[in-house]
């Protein structure tokens, strides 16, 4: 492999890792700092700019993770039969994933065997965009980007679109669009808290940008490239947000600079708005550029082996946290009303950049086993 070829795909997993572990900050804000738990979208007026902007670093992962996932199938077509061999691949593992998701991931939540809430949450939606996925890649390049900037950019039209319970639209509505409750049984429902529609467009776009780290990419074209797309998505984010008018819900001046600058960067993430991918997808892409223009260093090493075994690290730092919870709960007790937590922000970062040395051997031992063992199918598939 080429100095080229390795700095271009490790970029990929570079800017992989990288949002995986901003995930874990959110992950450990969500477990142990529940006793001050924020909506989506914010409150601005209500939460305190240190934790708005740890929330904030959050909204990377999702955008950046499945744009990445349709990046990497391109390239896994490349080397595998083509879109015959990607389109198989796709379709498995998007069931795995779907399975993952009812299965391994909702236990990790709520160690309940016999759950009476389901979330299908940003697993679930990389799956079945996957499966979404695996059929759409028989389409012209030219129709694939068409299809991706159209759901990206125009679902928001369908904002005003509702069905209530009941009604024979409501269910796939639910999955598609709108955030909802589906009741399985009298003491199951699932909730649909990522609505597949948008992230559709983003694994398109994600698979159409693939060609640029293709085999016959430039680093200089790919560069450019990338450069173009991430200023049209950023100024696009700058001026429909000032404009105020359409893909997000209004922001106004607070009573400080700061809370301006909250309520400006308050965006909407289920589903996500179209200035909600529009900032996140522009920031990966510049981000995509400076990690391969970086190369291989004292940063970008760690952050690859964490975006080389992504599922691993989702699945080990899930049981780890619910462990790590339980156990403080026995030892300390209760300490913040009903939940064990934290007091402060800078906590939160400081139990993250512990657990992100305590998980990085694991990991990084996986993502090894992976590179050596291909002969090992399943393992492709984390």
């Amino acid at each position: 492999m080429t100095s080229q070829t390795a700095s271009r795909l490790q970029s990929i997993d570079t800017l992989r890792g990288l949002v995986i572990l901003f995930m874990l900050l959110d992950h450990v804000r969500e477990t142990f700092y529940l006793h001050m738990q924020v909506s989506d979208p914010m409150d601005v007026g209500q939460t305190e700019p240190a934790l708005f902007f740890s929330r904030t670093l959050a909204h990377l992962c999702a955008p950046v993770f499945v744009f990445l996932t349709g990046l990497s199938a391109y390239l896994y077509g490349e080397k595998h039969d083509g879109r015959a061999g990607v389109s198989s691949f796709l379709f498995k593992r998007g069931l795995f994933l779907v399975v993952l998701e009812i299965t391994l991931v909702n236990f990790a939540w709520t160690f309940q065997l016999m759950p009476s809430v389901i979330y299908l949450q940003v697993i679930w939606a990389i799956g079945l965009s996957m499966l979404a996925l695996s059929l759409l890649v028989w389409l012209p390049r030219g129709l694939l980007i068409v299809l991706g900037v159209v759901l990206v950019a125009g679902h928001n039209l369908l904002d005003d679109l509702h069905f209530m319970p009941g009604d024979w639209a409501y269910i796939p509505w639910s999955i598609l669009h709108d955030r909802g409750w589906i009741e399985v049984t009298d003491s199951m429902r699932l909730r649909t808290s990522y609505p597949l529609l948008p992230w559709i467009g983003v694994i398109v776009l994600g698979y159409v940008a693939g060609t640029w780290f293709g085999r016959t990419g430039d680093a200089p074209r790919r560069q450019r490239n990338l450069l173009i797309a991430a200023g049209a998505a950023l100024g696009g984010f700058v001026l429909l947000r000032l404009l105020n008018s359409y893909g997000e819900k209004p922001w106004a001046a607070g009573d400080s600079a700061m809370q301006t600058a909250m309520s400006f960067l308050n965006i909407t993430k289920y589903p996500p708005s179209l200035l909600f991918l529009a900032l996140t997808l522009g920031i990966g892409l510049l981000l995509l550029v400076f990690f391969e223009r970086r190369g291989q260093g004292l940063l970008t090493r760690p952050l690859a082996v964490f975006g080389a075994a992504p599922m691993f690290f989702y699945l080990l730092h899930l049981y780890v946290l619910k462990l790590l919870y339980l156990g403080c709960v026995a030892i300390w007790g209760e300490n913040q009303g009903q939940y064990f937590g934290f007091d402060s922000v800078p906590a939160l970062w400081l139990c993250s950049l512990l657990l992100i040395v305590a998980l990085y051997p694991p990991v990084r031992w996986f993502a090894q086993l992976k590179a050596r063992r291909r002969d090992i199918r399943w393992l492709k598939y984390l």
